[in-house]
């Protein structure tokens, strides 16, 4: 996506449209609004000539937040929308001069499994879904794994080179041939490696995070199982004071099931 002409091409398949020209604003910007805040960088964000401001993802892997149990990409797509634009505004501004933009993430597996080649959002009125919100805000989901739905021939043939790096078109030999080349290129591959290194000091801590992780649960376990014995041994004791199965389950917040059996166990 950084070869102007790979990108202006993908963006006009995908979006049916042509394009004059575009301009790279900064690869792999950085956008962080406050020291305090979470930052984020951008893989690619790029401006047509009608200052249409587009920022490319490629998502590999669909993550959860493992204390929450939830999938981060919809939020992430939120959160990036929000920064670009604080990015886009400058101070004492008035806000109609937020340009169009896009948020594109390339995703590798399907998100809402619905097979669908392309996932387009834009807010709409819920009490009447024909009026749409004119903010000019756009967030597209696409799906490499779709089977159905409208899509070019290039957008295909595209899809097919990232899950399976076949060429079937020119602008996926395009694409091929521009891979090559960088893979030739000796700062190229010096990034490549310093990367590699990255992302395996990345995997190191990630584990050693686990353990302690592990630790803390084990430890949070222990203490869950030991709340239980004890609301048990109040339950019990509240019982031979002759208390009523549904008074020891609102003492003790056992469930009611359980104050019963151990009701049944007592007699």
């Amino acid at each position: 996506m950084s070869r102007k002409r790979i990108c202006k091409h993908l963006l006009e398949e995908l979006l049916q449209i042509e394009i004059a020209d575009i301009n790279y604003l900064e690869a792999e910007k950085t956008l962080e609004p406050e020291y305090t805040s979470r930052g984020i960088r951008l893989d690619i964000i790029v401006a047509d000539d009608k200052n249409t401001h587009y920022n490319l993802e490629m998502q590999v892997k669909n993550n959860k937040n493992p204390d929450t149990d939830t999938y981060i990409l919809p939020k992430r797509s939120r959160y990036y929308q929000a920064l670009l634009d604080i990015d886009l505004l400058q101070k004492g501004q008035p806000y109609d001069l937020l340009p169009p933009t896009f948020i594109i993430f390339i995703c590798v597996f399907d998100f809402f499994e619905k097979g669908n080649y392309v996932y387009t959002f834009k807010k709409r009125c819920l009490e009447n879904l024909e009026l749409e919100l004119p903010d000019e805000a756009t967030t597209m989901i696409l799906n490499t794994k779709g089977t159905h739905g409208a899509i070019s021939k290039d957008i295909k043939s595209f899809y097919d080179y990232v899950n399976n790096h076949i060429v079937t078109t020119d602008f996926t030999k395009q694409i091929d041939d521009e891979i090559s080349y960088l893979k030739l290129d000796t700062k190229v591959r010096r990034e490549f490696m310093l990367m590699e290194a990255r992302l395996l000091d990345e995997r190191r801590e990630g584990i050693a995070e686990g353990k302690e992780i592990g630790l803390a649960e084990g430890e949070a376990i222990g203490l869950a199982k030991g709340e239980s014995k004890e609301k048990l041994a109040t339950a019990k004791r509240l019982f031979s004071m002759g208390l009523s199965v549904q008074d020891i389950a609102k003492a003790t917040s056992l469930p009611i099931e359980q104050v019963e059996a151990l009701q049944a166990e007592q007699a």
